[in-house]
């Protein structure tokens, strides 16, 4: 099946599907340009219809599920300009200028931040940094992408903590998660809240007694049922688009705020390790 056709395929068998079906077939057609944006669990919301159903509803398009039909959509969508208003990002077009792409790059994170700031849940983040406080270990996850906003975060807090602890290969992070206890944090990290590395981590670390902190953009998705805690970041990243700027700014400040509230709610320890590491790399620049 061509991958620039979905709609029309859609439109084509709709009489074919079952009722549950065409209420997704509806919903989708409606909404063209938001469903790649969308979880499955979103969608599943929006449609009323459960997501074994929206499964099926993509297998029976011939696509092996969920995502592959999402870039289905966004390579439709893509089909739909001419070359001229290609989209080669979230509001980037083939034919702007130096000076208009800059612009938009500017704004598209600019938006991002704002959209963050303004789902920030500040009970959620109080909680959030007080179990880190308390905790003996503060523990980064991340897979892809996710990982190397894992590894900012670990390398912020390990400045002004020796609780901060990050593991890179996925197996031996699922063997850290395992092993977590109840005087842990888990900082878990995934755009989608899909990733099967990161549900299985999160839902270890649950197991384990730690408390969860998920930063991801979906409130409901796979990954968040064992999330303590959930920070969105509010960015749109299509499927075409993973490891998007805007979504990590987004996610960095998200851990700028943990960062900087736990640095107040232990000033005088993090003041002295703070200078302690700034003096242990010193030496090493030019």
């Amino acid at each position: 099946m061509s991958s620039m056709d979905v709609f029309s395929n859609i439109s084509t068998l709709f009489n074919s599907f079952t009722k549950s079906e065409k209420r997704v077939a509806e919903y989708i057609l409606q909404n063209r340009s938001q469903i790649m944006y969308m979880s499955i669990t979103e969608l599943s919301e929006k449609s009323s219809v459960g997501e074994s159903s929206i499964f099926r509803f993509c297998k029976g398009l011939g696509y092996t599920g969920y995502q592959e039909f999402k870039i289905a959509v966004a390579q439709s969508l893509s089909g739909e300009n001419s070359d001229a208003t290609y989209t080669i990002g979230t509001e980037i077009l083939l034919n702007d200028s130096l000076e208009e792409m800059a612009s938009k790059v500017k704004m598209t994170n600019i938006s991002a931040l704002d959209e963050t700031e303004n789902l920030l849940d500040y009970g959620v983040l109080r909680e959030a940094v007080e179990k880190m406080v308390e905790a003996d270990k503060i523990r980064f996850f991340g897979i892809g992408s996710s990982l190397i906003t894992a590894m900012e975060g670990h390398n912020k807090f390990l400045r002004i903590t020796n609780k901060a602890e990050l593991t890179v290969d996925s197996h031996l992070q699922a063997m850290s998660a395992a092993l977590m206890t109840d005087k842990e944090v888990a900082i878990v990290i995934s755009y989608s809240g899909q990733t099967k590395d990161s549900i299985e981590v999160a839902k270890m670390a649950k197991a384990s007694g730690a408390y969860v902190i998920a930063i991801t953009r979906f409130h409901k998705s796979p990954m968040t049922a064992f999330a303590d805690a959930t920070l969105l970041c509010g960015a749109n990243e299509g499927p075409l688009q993973g490891g998007s700027l805007s979504a990590k700014i987004a996610q960095l400040y998200l851990l700028d705020v943990l960062y900087f509230e736990y640095f107040k709610k232990t000033y005088e320890v993090s003041k002295v390790n703070k200078e302690r590491t700034a003096k242990a790399v010193a030496d090493k620049l030019l």
